[in-house]
């Protein structure tokens, strides 16, 4: 991540709130009942976030997160540029460059930027307009900028190309979970429906044991693991013991298909396959299913994840106290098509040989996210 440690000591230093004008005053937050679609975007902390009737801007500006738990991740930007006509809600500063900053250059600073010693709140990070103004931002020559943000926009480039080429894959797997299952509203293929524990063997929660940051026989997953597209995020994992009893209980093992039942209501009901070969333990937020004979763990993830089921897990999640949850018998009780086994399986094999490819293009991603963390790094300290 980007400090400012990082700029060249030639650069001139000046910070944010001499460089940009906050147009903080005139983004308003949005209302549930106005989020019914439309022709203008309106962006938040994560970018983009729907679509409004309405817009409030209608120039480039960049945008900074203001809070979030995406500060100091470093998968996630916090900074980004909004273009066209648009509406902007308080989650994200609204910055205007003044004379003698380029637009592209100040986003290239501010999108990786380790901004934690200027964040407020244990709870949720927050990044305020006053604190935000005190971040160091270097200053070459205009030129000099431009040709810096260049640079990094074509490094960008090859960044975002592996990115879409996963997002293809997985719109692929979309395609042939349509294609071979049919729309599971009209079921133009005739499947009898059923429920989702006519193909479970066993649905059983994980543990409520205290993990570890460093310690532990046993890497233990947690629903931040699990990703809303339906796939795993192992970069924070802690550690946890189990007596041998346990093991039995609450371990995943190849094939276990693993469900979130308690988060907020976007991301309740995220669900995927466990792949690894070593198994790891599961924490009580999550539910570990096991298929009977006709049932397939890859079958129910695909319908979990794909629009129709997302659309039945946050109609029916229930809210409790700021977070919703579905329980291990509500989430049995989902309807879903029964295909024969042995379709359910030909989906398997497609969706294992997907991924197979997939390993080659995530490689890329990382190897080229480096690259662009490397570029960036020698960019600001003037070493291209």
């Amino acid at each position: 991540m980007l400090r400012a440690d990082n700029f060249n000591a030639k650069y001139p230093i000046k910070p944010l709130g001499e460089v940009v004008d906050f147009l903080d005053n005139l983004r308003k937050p949005i209302k549930a009942s106005d989020r019914v679609g439309g022709e203008y975007p309106y962006y938040g902390a994560n970018g983009l976030q729907g679509f409004i009737n309405d817009f409030i801007f209608d120039e480039p500006l960049v945008l900074l997160a203001e809070d979030g738990g995406h500060f100091g991740n470093p998968e996630k930007t916090i900074a980004y540029i909004a273009e066209g006509k648009y509406w902007v809600n308080n989650h994200a500063h609204v910055l205007k460059p003044k004379d003698g900053l380029d637009l592209s250059f100040l986003c290239r600073v501010l999108e990786n930027y380790d901004v934690s010693p200027f964040i407020k709140g244990a709870t949720r990070a927050k990044l305020t307009k006053g604190d935000a103004s005190t971040i160091p931002i270097p200053l070459p020559p205009l030129a000099e900028q431009k040709r810096i943000a260049a640079i990094l926009d074509k490094a960008d480039s090859l960044r975002r190309k592996n990115q879409q080429a996963i997002q293809l894959a997985d719109q692929f797997l979309r395609a042939v979970f349509l294609e071979l299952f049919g729309d599971p509203v009209t079921n133009p293929k005739g499947f009898q429906l059923g429920t989702i524990r006519d193909l479970t063997e066993s649905a059983n929660y994980g543990t409520s044991a205290k993990a570890s940051e460093t310690e532990g026989e046993f890497p233990i997953l947690r629903m931040g693991n699990i990703t809303y597209q339906g796939g795993w995020d192992f970069s924070n994992i802690k550690y946890i013991d189990l007596s041998k009893n346990d093991e039995r209980k609450y371990l995943a093992r190849k094939g276990d298909l693993l469900f979130n039942r308690t988060n907020s209501k976007e991301l309740v009901g995220k669900a995927a396959v466990f792949e690894e070969e070593k198994p790891m333990a599961i924490a009580g937020y999550l539910i570990r299913v096991r298929p009977n004979e006709k049932g397939n763990n890859y079958y129910i993830s695909g319908y979990l994840n794909s629009k129709h089921g997302k659309k039945t897990l946050i109609n029916m999640c229930k809210s409790i106290v700021g977070m919703a949850n579905i329980n291990a018998q509500e989430m049995q009780d989902i309807k879903m098509l029964i295909p024969p086994i042995k379709l359910q399986n030909k989906y398997e094999q497609i969706v294992l040989s997907t991924k197979r490819r997939l390993k080659k293009l995530v490689a890329s991603e990382i190897a080229s996210e480096q690259l662009f963390g490397a570029i960036s790094q020698k960019a600001f300290a003037g070493e291209l």
